[in-house]
């Protein structure tokens, strides 16, 4: 689909603010009008389509936010639910809890850098996470993941459509909760999250593809940081 619009603004409604695409309410897949709770967010959206170049074919890279706001008024609407379970499962086997035996300097690393966030988790949702060396399953506190689920669970619908994106591309639902408490960057997310093999890049070098995967990684941990601050207050409900 090419730019078919010449001009983008923000209208304030008694639901929120919406996106105008020359006048006209921008529509999601669903075709419900794209309504978000803040300003700021409705703006960045608007900014993402006026961004994208004369005549240019728009695609799914333009425009992070947008595909963020359209999933939490198309799906999670309707199946909030299977996305607070589908988030909070990672609780039960997350990254930060499977720890290298060897090296020295990467098991090191890996504690040094995970296991400050997992203390986090445990002061902040009275959530502790066992931790094993190797990559046998060690099965988590169910006291511990209902208590997670529960902090998932309390996030507004557009909220937990970048939490769970958060979740999903870093492998750890402590390090998306972390992003969106304002406990971590996107770029010390993404340190934490690709740990192990930026450890073998150092050791190794970067080849290309791992480079333009890692681009991506760090472009959609940046766009659900970003989309969570521009939620401000409204991230959670009530």
């Amino acid at each position: 689909m090419k730019r078919f619009y010449k001009e983008t603004a923000v209208e304030q409604t008694e639901d929120g603010h919406r996106v105008l695409l020359d006048g006209k309410p921008m529509r999601t897949p669903a075709k419900a009008v794209l309504v978000v709770p803040t300003r700021t967010l409705a703006e960045a959206i608007a900014g993402e389509w006026g961004d994208v170049p004369e005549k240019a074919d728009i695609g799914v890279s333009h425009l992070p936010l947008t595909r963020l706001a359209a999933t939490g008024l198309d799906r999670v609407t309707r199946q909030r639910d299977q996305v607070i379970a589908d988030t909070a499962k990672y609780a039960e086997s997350d990254l930060l809890c499977y720890r290298a035996i060897d090296p020295p300097s990467l098991v090191e690393r890996q504690r040094s850098l995970w296991q400050p966030l997992l203390d986090w988790s445990a002061s902040r949702y009275g959530a502790p996470l066992v931790v094993v060396d190797g990559t046998s399953f060690v099965t988590q506190p169910a006291q511990s993941v209902a208590s997670l689920r529960a902090a998932v669970a309390a996030h507004s619908d557009l909220a937990l459509s970048a939490l769970y994106n958060l979740t999903h591309i870093a492998g750890s639902l402590v390090i998306a909760l972390a992003v969106a408490e304002g406990r971590l960057t996107a770029e010390q997310a993404f340190d934490a999250a690709q740990l192990d093999e930026l450890y073998q890049i150092e050791r190794w070098g970067e080849d290309p593809i791992a480079a333009e995967r890692h681009a991506g990684i760090r472009r959609d941990l940046a766009a659900g940081a970003r989309f969570l601050a521009y939620l401000e207050d409204q991230r959670l409900k009530g």
